[in-house]
Formats: C-alpha cells, sequence, structure tokens
C-alpha cells in the first residue's frame, strides 16, 4: 500500500503543481521519483512532526495541497495539537497519511502501533478519515484525499499487501460494499482488516454459518446505511478492525446500530483496551490478542449463540 500511494502521489504532482510531498525523516529514497517528477515540491522536515504538519498547513493556506507523511503515531498522535488547530480549525486542505495500521510495525514494539489514530481522528471536525484495504484501493484513496476538499486522513498499512478488493468493486468515499452476503452474520470490516474478515468468513462457512462480509473505505464519511442493510441481511454483527476495540470503528458501527433503533445484536473485535508489550510480526501479535480470523471466528459463533439462547429464553 506504501508503493501505491509513493507511486500515485508521484504521478498526481506530474498533474497538478499545488502537490506537495512532506515528511519527518521518514522513508527518504521513497520519494526519490517524486522529485525528479516535482523538483522543490518535497520537504524533508526532519524528526519534527509537530513542524511537519504546521508547515504543511502553511503550504495548504497559501494554495498547495500537501500530503504530510509518516508512521501513524508519529502524525496523528504527536502533533494532533497542530492537526486540530492548524489544520482543522483552519479548514486547510492538508491531506495527512499514515503508515503502519494496527500492529504493522510490530517488532518496533508499542511506540509504534497504531491503536488509536482513528479514534482521534474521527474526533476532529471536518475530518475524513479514507481506509483503503489493498493496494489498488490506496491509490484510488490517495486520488480521492486530492480531490476532497479540507483535512484529509489516510490510512494505510505497510507493503506488500495482496488485493482482496475484487476489481469491479469501485472505491469511493462514504460507500461501504459487500464483498459476500450471508443470512447468518455481517463480518463488517475496516480497511486493512479485510483480509481478516474474509478468513473468517471461510472459517465460518466450513462450520455452516452463512457469514456475509462488508467492507468500509473510510470512516468519515461513514455510511449508516450499509450498517441498517447488514441488520436487514443478518440481526448479527461483528466488527473487525486493526484499531482499539474502543473509539473507533467498532463504536460508529455501534452508535449507527443504537440510533437506528432496529434490533440486531453486536461484537466488536480488534486490539484490547491496552498496550501490547509482545514484540513479533503484525500475524503473531493479531493472533495474540485475538485479533485475527480465529478470534473473529469466535466472536461471531458467541455472538449467534447468545442470540440463539436470547430466542429460546
Amino acid at each position: 500500500m506504501r508503493d501505491a500511494f509513493v507511486d500515485t502521489l508521484t504521478e498526481l504532482a506530474g498533474e497538478d503543481e499545488r502537490v506537495c510531498a512532506l515528511t519527518g525523516d521518514l522513508g527518504l529514497d521513497l520519494f526519490d521519483a517524486f522529485q525528479l517528477r516535482a523538483p522543490g515540491r518535497f520537504v524533508n522536515v526532519g524528526i519534527a512532526e509537530q513542524t511537519l504538519v504546521g508547515v504543511a498547513a502553511g503550504l495548504a493556506l497559501a494554495g498547495k495541497v500537501p500530503f504530510a507523511y509518516s508512521i501513524i503515531p508519529f502524525v496523528t498522535s504527536r502533533p494532533h495539537d497542530q492537526i486540530r488547530v492548524d489544520v482543522a480549525m483552519t479548514g486547510a486542505p492538508v491531506k495527512i497519511v499514515g503508515v503502519g495500521a494496527g500492529y504493522a510495525y510490530g517488532s518496533a514494539g508499542p511506540t509504534h502501533h497504531a491503536i488509536e489514530d482513528l479514534a482521534l481522528m474521527r474526533a476532529v471536525p471536518g475530518m475524513t478519515v479514507l481506509t483503503p484495504a489493498d493496494p489498488r484501493e490506496a491509490a484510488a484513496a490517495t486520488r480521492a484525499a486530492l480531490a476532497t476538499p479540507g483535512p484529509v486522513y489516510l490510512r494505510l498499512g505497510k507493503n506488500g499487501e495482496a488485493a482482496v478488493v475484487p476489481p469491479d468493486v469501485p472505491y469511493e468515499p462514504g460507500v461501504a460494499r459487500w464483498i459476500s452476503r450471508g443470512g447468518d452474520v455481517t463480518l463488517a470490516s475496516i480497511g486493512t482488516a479485510l483480509p481478516i474478515a474474509i478468513e473468517a468468513a471461510g472459517q465460518l462457512g466450513e462450520r455452516g454459518v452463512r457469514a456475509g462480509v462488508l467492507h468500509f473505505p473510510s470512516l468519515r464519511p461513514f455510511d449508516t446505511l450499509a450498517v441498517l442493510d447488514a441488520l436487514a441481511a443478518a440481526p448479527a454483527v461483528v466488527t473487525v478492525e486493526e484499531h482499539n476495540r474502543d473509539g473507533g470503528f467498532g463504536s460508529a458501527v455501534a452508535e449507527a446500530m443504537a440510533e437506528s433503533g432496529l434490533p440486531g445484536r453486536l461484537a466488536r473485535v480488534g486490539m484490547p483496551d491496552r498496550h501490547c508489550g509482545q514484540v513479533g510480526s503484525r500475524e503473531y501479535l493479531m493472533a495474540h490478542v485475538g485479533a485475527d480470523a480465529a478470534g473473529v471466528r469466535a466472536a461471531a459463533t458467541a455472538l449467534l449463540e447468545r442470540t440463539r439462547m436470547r430466542r429460546a429464553a
């Protein structure tokens, strides 16, 4: 996803002279082609993420469209005051790009884990939050970020992700898409968690459970109607995200369900409400906290059992 973003940004720089790229001393060789395509429009501010966002805001208010890129905690948490004041309060068209969703940087330890960013960014007034699932969607989301007025947060995985969204499914912020439909339970996933939901649906299918998979390509705008559609398909919903279970995608789905007044039961799968002190690969850490496909399958199975028991009572 990272390479798809940079390649697309380089193309955009050749099409639109307003496009700039900024980074906080991260992945400098990634932007070699960008610098050739757009001389003078790449800025490395050094290890100073507050400055990164502040400079991006200044460029935006001067008529440019800057993409500020870093590892997720360093571009969302560390400069959050600058995001709130310099970007959101002014409506500056800064595109904040975070790489390393969830435990993608698992071997670097909890300082690099991205488990709070969706909660932080969805709470910022006027902030669009884009959550592509694979490289093709990452490229489309980069173009969508440029076309979206005002501030945008683009959440990426790392690199080497497989294509999981069918090629005939368009990327459209605010429009969730069914990857598959099932009448027993809906696995609603966001962004990079989609492969986990697809794998879990396959495991449930082997056990005779019809599980649908509903993919959300953005958190803001949020597709509330898709949640209602999921409830119509199956009154049991399991949310899947590479994020703290509290405050992110699962919370957004819970809010939509509660406000709809429709009957339904919900289970949320994601990171537990604690920092993970383990070090290892993304896959190892997701399994360690129960947020892998097996964890989703177990949550869906337990939710369906509770639903059956309630009906029997």
